[in-house]
């Protein structure tokens, strides 16, 4: 059986780094690491030293990605099964720079992938409030925190997220349309921690605030990706059940974080 190919924008972000060391020691996939500064080369190379799979590292700026045409040169060199986009700006650089990457260059790279038929996988990791509507399971209090964030304290990310959130689903919805088998997961966990991993977790019609450390994270982001009925919006907080039965429990009960968003104007972006 072939090796799995991932193609993994960010990888020198701390949830990329634990997802590479998962993949290559747990899964023996293939990981290629989209990285900037050829520094960090080395220190994602060693993840697969050793391990059941491998990792090679491709150096690329997101930032200057100006169209879908570039981001299918990354797709054509390395010839992914699945891509993740876990990159994002980190609040460097100023609005432009947020756009550029959390946005535009999220946008580029999702056109690219559900246009190449033998990509069957894309997963953006988002956050929590990358919503524009209330979710109907939200407090009072949860909607008026989220729109906090959203409004006064990091309006542009907000802006570039959700635009990238909306445009993943609306594309995967029309691929899905001849294609059922491709899965679009948005994974959206809240403020990140770098506490150790617990392997315990919330998931799925959270509230709007909260932490989850980082580790979780990563271990599900690799639990969706060996899944192939992930396809969803899937929040994510620290919480007390295994991830493995939080996942299956999301999957089982059809959980879709969309729910009470206007999808007739999502799904028109695909026009």
């Amino acid at each position: 059986m072939a090796t799995t190919r991932v193609l993994l924008l960010g990888g020198h972000g701390k949830v990329s780094l634990l997802l590479t060391n998962l993949l290559v020691k747990e899964e023996g996939w293939h990981i290629s690491s989209v990285i900037r500064n050829p520094s960090q080369r080395d220190e994602i190379l060693e993840l697969g030293k050793g391990q059941k799979g491998n990792v090679d590292v491709v150096i690329e700026s997101l930032e200057d990605v100006r169209s879908a045409e570039q981001a299918k040169q990354v797709l054509n060199k390395t010839n992914p099964d699945y891509v993740v986009f876990s990159a994002g700006a980190g609040g460097k650089g100023g609005p432009s720079r947020t756009y550029a990457i959390d946005r535009d260059a999220a946008k580029h790279y999702i056109k690219a992938a559900v246009e190449t038929p033998s990509i069957t996988k894309f997963m953006i990791v988002s956050y929590i409030a990358s919503r524009r509507n209330r979710a109907p399971w939200w407090t009072d209090e949860d909607w008026e925190s989220a729109e906090h964030v959203n409004r006064e304290i990091l309006p542009d990310y907000y802006k570039a997220k959700v635009e990238a959130d909306e445009y993943l689903a609306a594309l995967a919805k029309k691929r899905n349309e001849k294609d059922p088998q491709f899965q679009a997961i948005n994974l959206r966990p809240g403020s990140l921690s770098d506490d150790p991993a617990t392997g315990k977790v919330l998931m799925g019609k959270t509230p709007s605030r909260g932490k989850v450390r980082r580790g979780d994270v990563a271990a599900v982001a690799a639990a969706l990706l060996k899944r192939n009925d992930a396809s969803r919006w899937i929040d994510l907080l620290e919480g007390d059940t295994d991830i493995g039965t939080a996942v299956e429990n999301v999957i089982k009960n059809k959980v879709d974080c969309i729910e009470g968003e206007d999808l007739d104007r999502i799904y028109s972006l695909a026009d």
